[in-house]
């Protein structure tokens, strides 16, 4: 187990620094081309539907934008894919909504051979969770696992204040939980988990609004104790933002259903390198991020 209070890990949080490229910085600085320990593509709130625009949301246009992204990551090679929730949107019956999860889990599957999934609100509108688990061929709503020397955390926020799993239209989408039963799982998990860890979310946990979990602040109490958290990726609210709580960034990302055509995409490469380094290369509308390490 690492020690939370060893140098390195105490200089990434308190040290480190952030440039955001493209925006106003002068100054960009310049690290070596080592090759990272893990890289990954990042993508979220697909919301594939066979069904006509509404408002800002283009549900058909998501398979060329999947596609393009898979290209991108094919340039890239990561070691894997994550899709940061609401993979699908809602349908009026469950027949619908699985021919929705099929035809975006295949498109999917041939750009990402190794992909995780997390669940989104959207995801269990009409489905069950085992029936969306079954769709994308993921056994667990939360796990976690290990990818050259990092901890990977996918938690699930699909749970009312009740406790009762989000299933067929029977919970409002701002009453998102993560129930008591996960926390104590993630508790043990962080607990033994070795070296870095990076975090996925669907709902966010740096907000107090309709698009954060509403028990947010006992699961950040959760991460900051580890001290091994370096970065919360997370989706929901469709825009690209940036919040740095207790030493941990929280990252959320641009969604792929938004706006028509190629130029409103929007998807990600990270980069996670030895020493606290993390880059996010962003593509299209997705923001980049370069964090620096010790």
């Amino acid at each position: 187990m690492s020690d939370p209070s060893s140098p390195t890990r105490r200089s990434f949080l308190q040290q480190g620094s952030l440039w955001l490229v493209g925006t106003s910085c002068s100054t960009v600085p310049v690290f070596s081309a080592e090759k990272p320990l893990v890289s990954l593509g990042l993508l979220t709130d697909l919301h594939y539907a066979d069904k006509d625009p509404k408002g800002t949301r283009h549900y058909r246009e998501t398979l060329a934008k999947l596609e393009e992204a898979g290209e991108f990551f094919a340039g890239k090679a990561p070691d894997f894919v994550v899709e940061l929730g609401d993979v699908i949107d809602a349908a009026d019956s469950v027949e619908t909504e699985l021919g929705y999860l099929r035809r975006i889990s295949g498109a999917f599957s041939a750009i990402a051979p190794v992909r995780h999934h997390v669940l989104g609100n959207h995801c269990v509108d009409t489905l069950t969770k085992t029936e969306f688990l079954d769709g994308v061929g993921q056994e667990r709503s939360y796990y976690s696992f290990d990818q050259g020397g990092v901890h990977f955390v996918v938690l699930d926020a699909c749970f009312r204040s009740d406790g009762v799993a989000y299933e067929r239209k029977n919970f409002d989408w701002k009453d998102p939980n993560v129930p008591p039963a996960e926390l104590e799982w993630l508790r043990g998990d962080l607990a033994e988990a070795k070296g870095e860890v990076v975090v996925f979310a669907h709902q966010r946990l740096d907000v107090a609004d309709s698009h954060g979990v509403r028990n947010a602040p006992e699961v950040r109490s959760i991460l900051e104790a580890s001290g091994k958290v370096a970065a919360v990726f997370q989706g929901h609210s469709h825009q690209n933002a940036l919040k740095d709580l207790g030493g941990i960034h929280y990252v959320t990302l641009r969604a792929m259903v938004e706006g028509s055509g190629a130029e409103n995409n929007g998807y990600s490469l990270l980069e996670v390198h030895a020493g606290g380094r993390m880059k996010l290369t962003g593509s299209r509308m997705q923001q980049t991020y370069d964090w620096a390490g010790v």
